[in-house]
């Protein structure tokens, strides 16, 4: 079992999910420079947040075009779980794998503090040790980060249950719906504004709380459920 991280020029946050995932979570990952054309022996692909290219058009356009989001577009397609973390969310907007569109929050400022989220839907790979409504604190740090659908999409995200987390005290961008991360219909892949990776240690919380830390978890969960099941 091994987890890609994808790394652009710009990427910040690589370092702290592959920090989490080979020592706390205990699953092997490599760091995957944004030229790679093709890429094989990995279960699952991360795209970090940080500010891709600097956001230069706008945040996650010019990494859309990357080599290396053509192979994570062919593993999506082939059903191998892809998750997204704030940059990485816009990314995969920008690269048609996630619906709707990511904008500058409403309060027109950068934001960074911790709020609280609650569990949507906890079928998908990286949300399955979670209870549904499950609530827990988990930081923020974005300026592009309101999630913005229209009143169609908006139906059939909840019809297809691709709201996978809402804020749940407030909103920190203004995001449709209070939506602070979706997956695609099949539930592979998925985008979180929210940063997990910076709440997957009790000492680095305000709270003592590393409930973040069940997205990667569950991610793990499901990558040994998939081992048996073809052993």
């Amino acid at each position: 079992m091994k987890i890609g991280i994808a790394v652009f020029p710009g990427s910040n946050c690589d370092r702290d999910v592959h920090h989490v995932l080979n020592r706390i979570v205990g699953i092997p990952a490599d760091f995957i420079w944004h030229t790679k054309d093709r890429i094989s022996g990995y279960d699952a692909m991360i795209i970090p947040g940080g500010f891709a290219f600097g956001d230069r058009l706008r945040a996650g356009i010019i990494a859309a075009h990357s080599p290396i989001m053509q192979e994570v577009k062919r593993m999506a397609k082939d059903g191998v779980p892809v998750l997204g973390i704030c940059n990485g969310f816009q990314i995969l907007v920008e690269s048609e794998l996630l619906p709707g569109a990511l904008m500058m929050n409403d309060s027109l400022r950068f934001v960074c503090r911790w709020t609280r989220v609650r569990v949507e839907n906890n079928s998908t790979p990286f949300t399955s040790q979670f209870a549904k409504k499950q609530a827990f604190d988990i930081p923020v740090a974005h300026g592009e980060g309101r999630y913005v659908a229209d009143s169609a999409m908006l139906k059939e995200l909840k019809k297809n249950k691709q709201i996978v987390l809402q804020y749940s005290n407030d909103d920190p961008n203004g995001s449709t719906d209070l939506i602070a991360a979706v997956c695609n219909e099949q539930g592979n892949v998925m985008g979180m504004m929210p940063h997990p990776e910076r709440a997957s240690e009790s000492l680095i919380s305000p709270t003592g709380s590393n409930d973040a830390i069940a997205i990667f978890k569950s991610l793990a969960r499901y990558l040994q459920e998939v081992q048996r099941a073809v052993a």
